[in-house]
């Protein structure tokens, strides 16, 4: 048997630059642009990556190229990590492509849009039951990031003047959140010094902000809370009303009045429209508390990445030195951003969408959505190896006492959700219609019969509420079993079959715990749920039937590729790599533990 040695990449690479430079000699051939192709790319040297080139390159060679890297990624509908929308239909990507060169920040030059926006934030005010007399202000951003920073600056700033006004001081403000925020909450935290209470959570509280923790957190400095609608780890609700019950008694006790910001990046777009909404609990502008909520339009809004919005329920919760009165290019502007200019093709979408689509044209999206949510978790289940996180195909439970997110039936008589002073009779109706759903789904059982409710439609009402998010883990009992088989490695074979579903620890608190996570979309049809289900047996199979599997090189790279690296680097990364594990060691981390600041930070 011959003898092995190591093989550098970059030498090899290296040595064929070298001979084709000798082949080419001083005078090469210029080349004649016949196909895109038939260019100096095509065999004689590197496209430019990190330096301007002196000559250009026709168009189609640079599409070419560019296209067939490009390639290398994920395929977007397959994504299963991400909430951000992958599809827009025909007629809305034309009304995109026509408008790409307007500015959203330029009123005076494009009216029609400024006008678009306007109305977006008029339907959302409505939609999330804005009050009869309150007058709702609110702008378009390039995200829920964004959003979330203006609302939280928004509460500092009232906070801040209040105290003033009082002779007190206004330098320690801190801000109540979960352990499972999406990292931009945290981020508002740091970049306006804000202190962050970060709340542990548990399994009891669903993952999510824990009520109790919070009415252990509250003081004179906490400028607000900031409550999820749509945890990214497992989808539920957090407890909006329940939180503003205990804010209402901690005020009676001590006089200090503390508003709810809700985080609906992904919620805004669903609970409205789903039968179900968020269990008979309130969580919009019908609570006093609630100054200001944010969404996605790039999420369930169902519009490319890039555009986010907020709203405040009356103009007078937005500090009027925040906002910026513009003279620019021969106009009038009244702004209140973190950025200037910015795309305005998304709004023109969003408000398409929302005309295009219209209140039942949503609901049919995210019942959909959430039907096809509970059939994957349904049939992971039914495997026998996995157990859900998330709760959306299990019925909605009575609770006694304080109510858990995503753990309480619909009420629908006491629901109110869309009935404020406010709403038009098309919006009543429409909630007569959920309480009708809600009220045959719990009476189903009682007076039914077996034909009948068989043939009787299911709607979310039937379920606890939630996004349609399914989160699942092996069972314990096939962890006994295969102790060798690793969720990760799931995940990573799954993205060997162009399927991307990331495995990562739960909140801090609960982090022995790792969960592989899909976020179902408006594109992602039955017949790929089909496909999903069967490619994850047959991974789970494959994993089971044999030894240990080392991937421990597959695991390096599972970031991406990259180019090689040389042998200076690849020493430096090594000596890096074994420094921070003798730092861990010396924490008392376990070698190798996943971090529970995983995919599910950085993905919206």
């Amino acid at each position: 048997m011959s003898l092995s040695r190591h093989v550098d990449p970059e030498e090899i690479i290296h040595h064929l630059k070298d001979i084709k430079l000798q082949e080419k000699g001083s005078g090469s051939q210029r080349q004649n642009h016949l196909t895109p192709y038939n260019s100096s790319y095509a065999s004689q040297e590197d496209i430019p990556k990190y330096k301007i080139p002196e000559n250009g390159t026709p168009g189609d060679t640079v599409y070419a190229m560019l296209r067939d890297e490009l390639d290398l990624d994920g395929r977007p509908n397959l994504n299963m990590a991400s909430f951000v929308n992958t599809y827009i239909e025909k007629d809305a990507q034309k009304l995109f492509v026509e408008n790409l060169g307007k500015n959203l920040s330029d009123n005076d030059e494009y009216p029609a849009m400024i006008s678009f926006s306007d109305r977006c934030v008029s339907i959302l005010a409505h939609l999330w039951g804005v009050q009869k007399g309150e007058k709702a202000i609110g702008t378009a951003t390039v995200g829920s990031s964004e959003a979330v920073h203006l609302g939280g600056l928004a509460m500092k700033r009232r906070w801040q003047e209040k105290r003033r006004a009082e002779g007190k001081d206004a330098y320690k403000p801190n801000i109540i959140m979960g352990a499972n925020a999406q990292v931009a909450l945290e981020k508002f935290a740091r970049y306006f010094d804000v202190e962050a209470r970060i709340l542990p959570v548990s399994a009891q509280s669903n993952y999510c902000l824990d009520p109790a923790l919070v009415k252990e957190n509250l003081d004179e400095n906490t400028i607000g809370v900031f409550v999820i609608l749509g945890s990214t780890y497992t989808g539920h609700y957090e407890p909006v009303e329940e939180i503003h019950k205990i804010l209402d008694d901690f005020e009676s006790q001590t006089g200090i009045d503390i508003p709810i910001h809700v985080d609906a990046a992904s919620g805004g777009f669903v609970a409205p429209f789903t039968y179900a909404k968020t269990g008979g609990h309130k969580w919009n502008f019908e609570l006093p508390r609630v100054k200001s909520i944010n969404v996605s339009g790039h999420k369930y809004g169902l519009v490319t990445p890039g555009v986010g919005w907020i709203v405040w329920r009356d103009e007078s919760f937005l500090p009027k030195h925040l906002i910026f009165e513009l003279h620019y290019l021969g106009g009038t502007e009244y702004s209140y951003t973190l950025n200037f200019s910015r795309p305005g093709a998304q709004v023109i979408v969003q408000y398409y969408n929302l005309i295009h689509l219209g209140f039942q044209g949503y609901r049919a999206v995210v019942e959909n959505c959430l039907s096809n949510a509970r059939l994957l978790s349904k049939a992971l289940e039914a495997t026998g190896w996995y157990t859900c996180v998330s709760d959306i195909h299990r019925p909605p439970q009575k609770q006694a006492g304080s109510v858990k997110s995503g753990s309480s039936g619909y009420d629908g008589e006491n629901d109110q959700s869309c009935c404020s002073e406010s709403q038009n009779d098309d919006q009543k109706a429409e909630s007569e219609e959920s309480k009708t759903h809600a009220s045959s789904s719990s009476l189903s059982s009682s007076k039914d019969t077996p034909e009948t409710d068989r043939n009787r439609e299911e709607t979310s009402a039937d379920y606890t509420p939630g996004l349609p998010v399914v989160s699942f883990r092996f069972t314990d009992e096939f962890q006994q079993e295969y102790p060798h088989v690793k969720q990760e490695t799931v995940s990573l074979l799954m993205r060997a079959r162009q399927w991307i579903i990331p495995n990562y620890a739960l909140p801090p608190n609960e982090d022995q715990t790792e969960i592989l996570r899909v976020v179902i979309r408006e594109s992602f049809s039955f017949d790929l749920i089909d496909r999903l289900v069967t490619d994850l047996v047959s991974v789970t199979e494959t994993l089971m039937e044999n030894d240990e599997v080392d991937l421990s090189l597959l695991q390096q790279h599972q970031g991406g590729r990259r180019r090689p690296l040389t042998k200076d680097e690849k020493r430096i990364e090594k000596e890096e790599r074994e420094r921070e594990e003798r730092k861990g060691e010396e924490r008392g981390e376990e070698k190798g533990k996943r971090m529970g600041e995983g995919i599910h930070r950085s993905v919206c």
